[in-house]
């Protein structure tokens, strides 16, 4: 039966395609000048309207397959209101064809309104020519170098932040879900990056030497794919491409692909609304599967100049214009910072956690009268430090401090790179820092200055209340006598308290002691020591991490002091080891806004966050 039906469709399909549908037989010529039109016999009438709801059926089922079509935009330019009366239906069916074929490269174009507001929002109105050029030339392409081959490289200022954000999730996939990236095997237990190296003891740069084109590009379209539909809340993915590619490179080796991108791309420059409405398309997907194979086909069009500047409309138009404006603090300042083109914080939140906050606290802050500014919603996948955290300009909440994946983005005055650990447990809490992270949560929910570390009284009596903390009057009344509540002196009581009332006092002075490994990515093309003259390539650092004890100031006096010897009375000196030695980098501070007092070293040139 279906055979029999399939063959009908068929058949109807072939009926539909003619120009015109066939004239029926009669036996003289029509008089023209006869004022009745001709009346058809039953057996025409019969044939006419059998084929009529052929036609029919053919043109509904090949709407639905070319919505089905993984390169086809649910927001298609197909006309909404297909009649379904035979005098169109051969057209149509013309006319549905053709928007199949061009969908299936071309997708849909952006009004000259859209195409303004999203130019305007990225660059503003008033944007130099060479933060253009930055944006216009730089690809998204894994490095040559053995060492480094699972990173992104940088060659041009601007797109760090785009980059690294892609980094970060390439990494997650590469050291995390290696069953993900091998067609036939999603399902298999396979043992991961990270697990080899910690076995095995192999080198990073053999691992990831080894690393297949294949696996890092299966890598890098599964993290475009999660960052695109993580902006469209999980439920849709738009992906822009450029309609200037008139050249099939299907079948094509990947060098001849690049090659043909490049030719497509000469003279090409996007310097206004104007200019991007002219060449830009938007697919939108709401199936994976299909935005996957969309992605996977433009890997070429992605390494490409425009490859980072395409990804970030991509999420911006993921998220909504409007959606994305609503997000923001202050929309009328464009995502890219003047005057050297930076990509802001909310462009990297925004690849993070989908929503283009400009903050990275916690929640929402109330800045009275009705007003409130939004930071980090929602947990992470990969997280973010910042240098700017250990200068007091901010404070980056627990949310993106502790993702789900041991991998942050860190950020700079001027640059972003990645940070991660092979193993997930550096995030894996004892019960002294489960307990310091219980309270610090209710402490900054209470915290209205922005990350200054103060809070009310009353809100202090809040914290105390959800935390089971019970200071004795005398320090109750010391902390509060100022009318706000620091941190830092409630930290130093916190330490100084028994279990019994809530605190954290450790007799040992061990609680918390850490040693682990963190490795560091910068993107950006420097020379490195020991290298051929001339020769730039990215960085790749192994720092080792020591989180000493956590003890208070005077504690740390008295075990330095005392050399671990006894005094004549009461109360035993606990021997504390005195700290390592310890190099320092800018890194470093971004590091101790995550593990406080953490104590790095590695060998070589020091970690680079510029």
């Amino acid at each position: 039966m279906e055979d029999h039906e399939e063959d009908d469709l068929q058949k109807a399909l072939r009926m539909s395609m003619q120009h015109e549908p066939p004239e029926p037989k009669r036996s003289k010529a029509r008089d023209d000048s006869a004022e009745t039109p001709l009346e058809e016999s039953p057996e025409v009438k019969n044939r006419r309207l059998q084929r009529e709801l052929m036609a029919a059926a053919a043109e509904k089922r090949m709407m639905a397959a070319s919505a089905a079509m993984p390169t086809t935009a649910t927001i298609t330019s197909a006309p909404k209101d297909v009649p379904s009366s035979s005098e169109a239906s051969s057209s149509k069916m013309d006319k549905t064809v053709a928007i199949v074929k061009e969908d299936k490269f071309l997708g849909k174009e952006l009004s000259s309104d859209e195409a303004q507001q999203l130019f305007s929002m990225v660059f503003g109105n008033e944007v130099s020519k060479g933060i253009l050029a930055q944006w216009s030339n730089q690809g998204i392409r894994f490095s040559p170098d053995e060492e480094t081959s699972m990173g992104l490289v940088q060659h041009e200022g601007g797109p760090c932040g785009v980059l690294a954000a892609i980094q970060a999730f390439v990494l997650k996939y590469l050291l995390f879900f290696p069953q993900e990236l091998v067609k036939g095997v999603q399902n298999t237990p396979m043992k991961s990056i990270s697990r080899r190296l910690q076995e095995n003891q192999d080198s990073v740069s053999n691992i990831f030497g080894s690393l297949t084109e294949e696996t890092k590009s299966r890598a890098l379209v599964r993290s475009m794919g999660e960052i695109l539909f993580l902006c469209g809340n999980n439920n849709s993915a738009t992906i822009a491409s450029l309609k200037i590619f008139d050249q099939n490179i299907e079948g094509k080796d990947e060098k001849e692909k690049d090659e043909i991108v490049a030719r497509s791309l000469e003279g090409l420059s996007l310097e206004s609304g104007v200019d991007l409405q002219k060449v830009l398309t938007v697919t939108t997907f709401t199936s994976p599967a299909s935005a996957m194979q969309r992605l996977e086909s433009m890997i070429p069009i992605f390494r490409s100049r425009m490859g980072a500047l395409l990804f970030l409309l991509s999420a911006l138009l993921s998220r909504g214009l409007e959606t994305v404006q609503s997000d923001r603090d202050d929309p009328s300042q464009p995502l890219v910072t003047a005057p050297f083109g930076h990509a802001s914080q909310e462009i990297v939140n925004l690849l993070l956690s989908g929503m283009a906050v400009a903050n990275v606290f916690d929640g929402k802050m109330d800045l009275g009268g009705g007003m409130f500014v939004k930071g980090i919603l929602t947990p992470v996948e990969v997280g973010f430090l910042t240098l700017l955290e250990s200068l007091n300009f901010c404070k980056v909440g627990q949310s993106l401090k502790s993702p789900k994946w041991p991998i942050w983005v860190v950020g700079s005055e001027s640059h972003y790179t990645v940070l991660f650990a092979l193993d997930p447990q550096v995030q894996a809490e004892n019960e002294f820092e489960n307990r310091e992270t219980t309270i610090r949560r209710a402490f900054d929910s209470q915290d209205q200055s922005g990350g200054g570390g103060f809070i009310s009284v009353d809100g202090f009596r809040q914290v105390l209340r959800e935390t089971n903390v019970n200071l004795p009057p005398e320090k109750m009344e010391a902390l509060c006598s100022s009318g706000f509540i620091v941190w830092s002196e409630f930290w130093q009581v916190l330490l100084d308290l028994d279990k019994g009332f809530g605190g954290l006092k450790d007799s040992t002075g061990l609680m918390g002691k850490k040693v682990f490994y963190l490795w560091h990515f910068n993107g950006i093309a420097k020379a490195v020591s020991g290298s051929e003259v001339g020769v730039q390539r990215p960085r790749l650092t192994k720092l080792r991490v020591s989180v000493p004890p956590r003890w208070t100031p005077e504690e740390f006096m008295a075990g330095g002091s005392g050399g671990g010897g006894g005094g004549g009375g009461g109360d035993e000196v606990v021997e504390v080891e005195k700290p390592e030695r310890t190099q320092h980098a800018p890194l470093v501070d971004c590091v101790r806004t995550r593990w406080a007092r953490a104590v790095c070293n590695w060998e070589g040139d020091p970690p680079s966050i510029v």
